[in-house]
C-alpha cells in the first residue's frame, strides 16, 4: 500500500509540477526545472563461482566492499598473477568494468639493411631479433614483393608493439602476411595500402605499387584471451585498447592525418580478428579507444575525431553491439588561452557523439588541477592547498570557469540533446584518483601523488548525479599507492553514505526532500540552514528504495524520502544536505542546495 500510494501520489504531482533543489551553479536567478529520469544499464555478468584456483593460486570472486566507482584502468602486465590479482582486488571493492591502457602505432624508419630505427636513430631492440632468411623482416617482405611485381616497394615502415597474440584472421593476405616466431617473441607482418582501402583482392603482381608494412611485435600468449577468461570468472566486462594513432609532431594534441589509413587498416584487422575469436563473449564490453583530446567548442576541428569515426564504423562492422568507449579531458582553467567554460565542453561532447562512439567517459580532471570540486556558494573561497601547483592562491572564482558539477551537468544535458536527436550514447564520469603533486609521486614518472577517499567521494558527488557509471584512472600504482593505499581505506569505511542529489519531493499532502545516493540503509538524512537542523531518520519517518525504477542510474545508487516541511527555508538561502549512519559515518561531503522558485 506504501508503494502505491507514493506511485500514485507522485504521478499526479509530476503533472502538476516538480520543483529541482539543487540549483544550476551557472544560473543568475532561480529557474523551475524537473529531474532527469535516468535509464539503468544493462544487466552485468555474475561470476562464474565463488572461487577459482589456477597456477597463480586461489582467488575469491565475491565483493566486500562495494564502491560507487564501478571501473578502472589498468596497465599491461607481463606476470598473468598480477591481472589475477588485480582483478580480484578491483571486485572485491564492487569493480565489474575494466578497461585496458593500450600501445601506440609507430611510424619508423630502416637502416641500409632493413633494421627498424629507434626515434633516437638508433637501431630498436625490440625490432632487430625479427630475421627471415637471412634478411630482416622488412629486407624479406620487399623481396617477397618484388618476386610479385619488380617495381613493388616498401614506402613506409610502422611498428606496433602488444602482449597478445593473434589469429588467422588478422591477415588479408597470407600469401604476402604471417607470423614470424623468434624465441619467446611473435612478430607479425602485415602489407597494406597507404590510404587505408586494404584491398582484398590481394593481386601484388598486376601493378608496381609502393606499399605500407607493419610489423607487430606480439606475444605467443594472449593477454586479452587472459582477460577475458578473468572477466568470466569474476563477472566483469573487459574493453581493451584500439591501436594509438600517431601524434602530429608540431601539434602533439592531435593526430597526424598522413597516418590515418595506416592506422585504420591495423584497426581493422586486430577488430576483425577480435570478431572472429570474441564477439559472443559476454566478458568483452567494449573497446577503448586510447587517443585523448581536450573537450573544447572547436573539437570538430580536430582530425583526431577521423579516428574515432574510422574505427566506430569498424567496430560496428566487426563487434556489432560492442561500444567504442573514449575518455577526453577537461580543462577549466581560466588562467590558460585554452581553459573552456561548460557550454564550450557541451559543445565538444555533441561533436564526439556525432562520431559514432558508445560511451564517453570524459576525465574529471581534478587530479590534473584543470577543474576544482566546489559548490555555487564557494565560489569566493580559496582553492584546495593541493590544487596551488596548478592554479595557484586564488578562489575558485579566480581560477576555474565552472566545477565538476558545471561540466558534468552540461554534458549531461548536452546528451540529452543528442538522444533526442536520434544517437545512443552514455555519459560516464572518470575520476581521477591521484593529485597534482605529492611527497611521494605514485607513478614510476611524474609528479602525481596520492590522494584520499574523502577527497574521492567528493567527486563522487560532483558527478554522480549526471552520469551512468563511475569509473577512475587508475587502479595500478594510484589506488594502490601509500600507507594506508585508498583501496584499503575504502575497505574500511566503503558503508559511508554518499549523496548526490536532492530533490524537493512531496509525497501525499507532506512536502519532503528525496536523496539519491549510495549507502543510505539506515541512514537519517540532516537539513541544515540559517534557522538551524532537522534530522529525519528515513526508517522511522521516510522510505528507501534500494533499486530505484529509473533507468541508467549507476550502480549502487538508492533513492530516500523523508518529510520535510520547506517553507522554513528562506527562498534562496543555500541549505547543506547530509546522510548520517547509526555508526557515526556520515556525508564527507553535503549537498549545497537551494530552493528554485
Amino acid at each position: 500500500m506504501r508503494w502505491l500510494l507514493l506511485v500514485v501520489g507522485v504521478a499526479v504531482l509530476a503533472v502538476i509540477a516538480a520543483v529541482v533543489i539543487v540549483l544550476r551553479p551557472g544560473d543568475s536567478e532561480p529557474t523551475a526545472a524537473t529531474s532527469p529520469a535516468p535509464k539503468r544499464s544493462a544487466t552485468l555478468p555474475t561470476p562464474k563461482v565463488s572461487e577459482f584456483t589456477d597456477p597463480c593460486g586461489t582467488f575469491d570472486t565475491g565483493e566486500i566492499a562495494p564502491y560507487a566507482v564501478t571501473g578502472y584502468w589498468i596497465t599491461p602486465k607481463s606476470n598473468p598473477c598480477t591481472w589475477r590479482k588485480q582483478l580480484q582486488e578491483i571486485h572485491r571493492v564492487g569493480g565489474d568494468t575494466i578497461i585496458r591502457i593500450g600501445y601506440g602505432l609507430q611510424f619508423r624508419t630502416v637502416t641500409a639493411s632493413g633494421q627498424v630505427r629507434a626515434k633516437d636513430g638508433t637501431i630498436d631492440s625490440l625490432y632487430k631479433p625479427c630475421v627471415e632468411d637471412g634478411l630482416s623482416c622488412h629486407d624479406a617482405a620487399e623481396r617477397d614483393l618484388k618476386q610479385a611485381n619488380p617495381g613493388n616497394r616498401i614506402g613506409r615502415m610502422y611498428v606496433y608493439r602488444t602482449d597478445e597474440a593473434f589469429g588467422p584472421d588478422l591477415y588479408r593476405c597470407p600469401e604476402m602476411e604471417h607470423a614470424i616466431e623468434v624465441g619467446k617473441r611473435v612478430y607479425y607482418r602485415l602489407i597494406t595500402q597507404a590510404d587505408g582501402s586494404d584491398d582484398a583482392t590481394c593481386d601484388f603482381s598486376s601493378k608496381a605499387q609502393s606499399y605500407d608494412m607493419i610489423l607487430v611485435a606480439g606475444s605467443p600468449r594472449d593477454s586479452l584471451k587472459e582477460l577475458l577468461d578473468l572477466g568470466d570468472q569474476f563477472g566483469m566486462r573487459i574493453f581493451p585498447a584500439l591501436p594509438l594513432a600517431p601524434r602530429d609532431h608540431k601539434t602533439p594534441i592531435r593526430a597526424e592525418k598522413r597516418h590515418l589509413g595506416t592506422l585504420t587498416t591495423l584497426t581493422r584487422r586486430i577488430v576483425q580478428d577480435y570478431g572472429a575469436r570474441f564477439a559472443d563473449r559476454e566478458s568483452l564490453g567494449g573497446v577503448y579507444q586510447p587517443f585523448e583530446v581536450q573537450m573544447s567548442a572547436t573539437l570538430a576541428d580536430n582530425p583526431t575525431l577521423e579516428v574515432y569515426s574510422d574505427q566506430h564504423r569498424i567496430v560496428q562492422q566487426e563487434l556489432s553491439g560492442k561500444p567504442i568507449l573514449i575518455s577526453p579531458y577537461l580543462d577549466a582553467r581560466k588562467r590558460v588561452a585554452f581553459g573552456q567554460t561548460p557550454q564550450q565542453v557541451a559543445e565538444g561532447f555533441k561533436a564526439l557523439v556525432r562520431t559514432g562512439v558508445g560511451i564517453i567517459a570524459p576525465q574529471d580532471s581534478r587530479g590534473t588541477g584543470k577543474v576544482g570540486l566546489f559548490w555555487p556558494d564557494e565560489r569566493g573561497d580559496e582553492v584546495d592547498e593541493r590544487l596551488r601547483p596548478v592554479v595557484g592562491e586564488s578562489t575558485y572564482e579566480t581560477a576555474y570557469h565552472g566545477s565538476t558539477r558545471d561540466y558534468y551537468r552540461a554534458m549531461s544535458e548536452a546528451r540529452e540533446e543528442m538522444m533526442d536527436s536520434g544517437y545512443h550514447v552514455q555519459l560516464w564520469a572518470n575520476v581521477e584518483v591521484f593529485e597534482p603533486s605529492g611527497d611521494r609521486p605514485c607513478a614510476p614518472t611524474g609528479t602525481r601523488g596520492k590522494t584520499d577517499k574523502e577527497r574521492l567521494d567528493q567527486a563522487v558527488t560532483m558527478a554522480g548525479r549526471y552520469v551512468q557509471k563511475i569509473v577512475s584512472y587508475m587502479w595500478s600504482d594510484f589506488m594502490t599507492c601509500g600507507s594506508p593505499s585508498v583501496e584499503e581505506e575504502i575497505v574500511k569505511d566503503w558503508q559511508r553514505p554518499i549523496a548526490v542529489d536532492a530533490i524537493r519531493r512531496p509525497r501525499d499532502v507532506q512536502d519532503g526532500v528525496e536523496v539519491r545516493g549510495y549507502h543510505l540503509d539506515l541512514g537519517t538524512v540532516t537539513v541544515q540552514w540559517s534557522g538551524g537542523t532537522e534530522e529525519m531518520n528515513i526508517a522511522s519517518v521516510g522510505w528507501l528504495d534500494t533499486d530505484p525504477i529509473e533507468e541508467e542510474l549507476p550502480e549502487g545508487m538508492q533513492a530516500a524520502w523523508v518529510p520535510f516541511d520547506w517553507t522554513k527555508v528562506p527562498a534562496g538561502e543555500w541549505v547543506r544536505i547530509g546522510v548520517k549512519l547509526p555508526s557515526g559515518q556520515s556525508t564527507t561531503e553535503p549537498l549545497h542546495v537551494r530552493i528554485v522558485t
